[in-house]
């Protein structure tokens, strides 16, 4: 009898916490308008341009689960604090054409007059339960409090380390525009934004941008809050006043790297995901020498590896994606730039070199 209840409690516990609003919400009928017509998509669910398998691993999905938990992973996290660097942003010259990571895969950057952010995570926890994908020491050092009136906020997918909802709530009254991939204007409509604000793109479609273009691209990856693929990842390529600017978002290798680079030619700067990876599950997120070919399939003339240095989501030693990726460029013409967080890249100065910070806290 007892265990009855307890089971019921369990039930209704489960029901209640997966309607807590940090979970978002299913594509509504704003979003259903444009989701239908999208070729990328099939009974509202969408997918890559070629099968992606997730899990690859030998033994299948519990044997990899398995090692992930309970396998032998030295150095996931640094014994010392990250070093990391205050920027105060509200202060930077509009003018000035800059970027300033913040850990993982959020980051600021200025270009020709106008200020974006990108997947911002500020709440000290990239996962949907608590305290479970904190922050390594030293990287939590900006909130969304320090961010200055953002023109445009920009999301690559809706997974809990790149869409935060507490982040998101105090955003809202600094943000002009939100641009987004199919599906995931939903949880911002949910979550109190102006639906005016919100762009929602498909794959291969673009947007004017004061004085130039942005275009969502495709990556290779999987999204969703509760429900898988309901919603679109992206990619982004800015084109403004003649720069080029792209931004990945989480791809496993594919050829629609090539594709990019072949259509646009000569980026001028690329953050691309670097970091999270495994041979067992390497078609979503790509390993150290992918990201060398895809940077060097789009084109780039300066690159930064992300996704990295502030959260432990897989099991590679925390310095290993900077160190992989440093020693494999060393043989290429790649200019691959590892700032600090906080530290300022200035966009247009391709001379501008940064020290491997990472191995004084190895």
């Amino acid at each position: 009898m007892y265990g009855g209840f307890l089971f019921l409690a369990i039930i209704i516990g489960g029901v209640w916490y997966v309607n807590l609003p940090k979970f978002g919400h299913l594509p509504d009928e704003i979003s259903q308008a444009k989701i239908i017509k999208s070729p990328h998509q099939t009974d509202g669910k969408f997918h890559n341009l070629h099968p992606t398998e997730k899990m690859t691993g030998q033994g299948g999905f519990f044997a990899t689960m398995w090692d992930f938990y309970f396998g032998p992973h030295p150095d996931t996290k640094p014994n010392k604090d990250i070093p990391a660097i205050k920027t105060d942003l509200k202060k930077l010259p509009i003018d000035e054409d800059l970027l300033v990571w913040f850990g993982h895969s959020s980051y600021y950057f200025q270009l020709n007059g106008k200020r974006f952010l990108v997947d911002p995570v500020f709440s000290n926890n990239a996962s949907p339960l608590p305290h479970n994908v904190v922050p390594f020491g030293g990287t939590s050092i900006y909130s969304a409090d320090d961010m200055p009136e953002i023109d445009y906020l920009i999301i690559t997918h809706d997974h809990y380390d790149h869409l935060d909802y507490e982040t998101i709530l105090t955003l809202k009254p600094k943000v002009k525009h939100v641009i987004t991939g199919l599906g995931v204007g939903s949880h911002f409509r949910y979550w109190g934004y102006d639906s005016n604000i919100i762009q929602e793109m498909d794959w291969n479609e673009s947007i004017d941008i004061d004085g130039g273009k942005l275009y969502a691209l495709p990556a290779r990856h999987f999204a969703g809050r509760l429900f898988e693929n309901r919603t679109l990842w992206t990619s982004y390529l800015l084109e403004s006043n003649g720069y080029k600017l792209f931004i990945g978002g989480d791809s496993g290798y594919d050829d629609h790297f090539k594709m990019i680079g072949d259509k646009f030619g000569n980026i001028d700067f690329a953050l691309l995901e670097a970091g999270q990876y495994d041979k067992n599950w390497r078609y979503i997120h790509e390993m150290p020498e992918e990201f060398i070919q895809s940077a060097t399939d789009i084109k780039a003339k300066r690159i930064i590896p992300v996704h990295n240095s502030k959260f432990s989501i897989c099991n590679h030693p925390w310095y290993d994606p900077l160190d992989k990726i440093s020693e494999l460029a060393a043989n290429t013409n790649l200019n691959i730039i590892t700032p600090k967080i906080g530290e300022i890249v200035e966009l247009k100065n391709n001379d501008q070199q940064f020290a491997p910070w990472w191995k004084e806290v190895k």
